[in-house]
């Protein structure tokens, strides 16, 4: 019996895995943030969930037979890479489990942010109707809005497809370039970093956390924003450096933001960003919907199969992509 060690979740969710558990396979539920979670490594072959605390030395070193950490998630920053490394165990990512909840979330988060979404929703229940005069209550229209996407990986993908519905002109920034002819069938082109910034709407980021990106928004990127220009950060909280960002809304250097990420999560009570009314917020909430718990958990089994059967798994990420070879 092939033994899958797998973190707690809700009874639903759980239904959901065993529901899809392929035969000859064990889900062996155990919390990372107990010592029952390294008593029970001993025998995992697998370890299938989020990147919770807990993937690290002290976890490879208790689970001599793992052969795949598969995430349920997109993001990995949370697993020591350097310890997989060095116990030769790849890591695999949900394979886009949730790229379709999070493009959504972004595409809300743009609209929410230029509809004044909360704020007229206050006003209401507060029994106020229509405060202000159209003239100092601004709400815009995206459509002829120039978008630009930082990290057009399978999400930034997404979101592209999904604003061509709302006329949006639309610009990305990507280490990888695509060819012109998927430029043509995605409806984008490529920008300079700078450049995208200086001359969008509305930037909207979808990049992994690394070295490379860790507050790749700071005090300089938000100055070559426009003034008008909407911040929007469904990837990760470091990504943006939330001191510089604070300064930018509070002085009107850029005019809003809609984060569903924070650097520390959760947050601090008082936290700056809370003061402000330019700033629209979501709990980590866009890559977990109801409907791709079955993605994520198909996924994770297929790729697990393909390692049973000899064969190299699938979305294992690029920092240890030397050892499936």
């Amino acid at each position: 019996m092939t033994k899958i060690l797998t973190p707690p979740q809700p009874a639903p969710v759980m239904e959901i895995a065993r529901e899809l558990l392929p035969p000859g396979m064990e889900l062996v539920v155990a919390d990372p943030g107990k010592p029952e979670f390294y008593d029970a490594a001993v025998d995992a072959e697998y370890y299938l969930g989020s990147p919770r605390s807990g993937i690290g030395n002290e976890f490879f070193r208790a689970a001599p037979k793992l052969k795949l950490v598969q995430l349920t998630s997109a993001g990995y920053d949370r697993v020591d890479i350097e310890a997989a490394r060095k116990a030769g165990v790849p890591v695999a990512n949900n394979g886009g489990a949730n790229s379709v909840a999070v493009a959504e979330h972004a595409v809300m988060l743009m609209l929410a942010v230029l509809k004044k979404l909360v704020y007229h929703h206050n006003n209401v229940v507060a029994g106020k109707w229509r405060v202000g005069d159209f003239a100092a209550v601004r709400t815009y229209e995206v459509e002829g809005k120039r978008l630009g996407i930082v990290g057009l990986g399978n999400i930034g993908k997404k979101v592209a497809r999904r604003v061509q519905g709302f006329d949006m002109d639309v610009r990305y920034f990507d280490i990888l370039r695509l060819s012109e002819d998927q430029e043509d069938a995605l409806g984008v082109r490529f920008a300079l970093f700078t450049e995208l910034l200086r001359t969008s709407d509305v930037v909207t980021l979808h990049v992994p956390l690394n070295d490379v990106t860790r507050k790749m928004m700071s005090t300089r990127e938000l100055a070559m924003m426009k003034r008008s220009a909407v911040l929007i950060n469904t990837c990760r909280g470091p990504v943006v450096d939330e001191n510089a960002l604070y300064q930018a809304l509070k002085s009107g250097t850029i005019a809003a933001a809609g984060l569903d990420v924070m650097v520390e999560e959760p947050p601090a009570q008082n936290h700056p960003l809370f003061s402000l009314p330019n700033v629209t917020l979501t709990p980590h909430s866009a890559g977990p919907t109801w409907d791709n718990w079955t993605k994520a958990y198909r996924n994770g089994f297929d790729n697990i199969q393909r390692v049973e059967a000899g064969r190299t798994p699938l979305w294992v990420v690029p920092e240890l992509r030397s050892l499936t070879g």
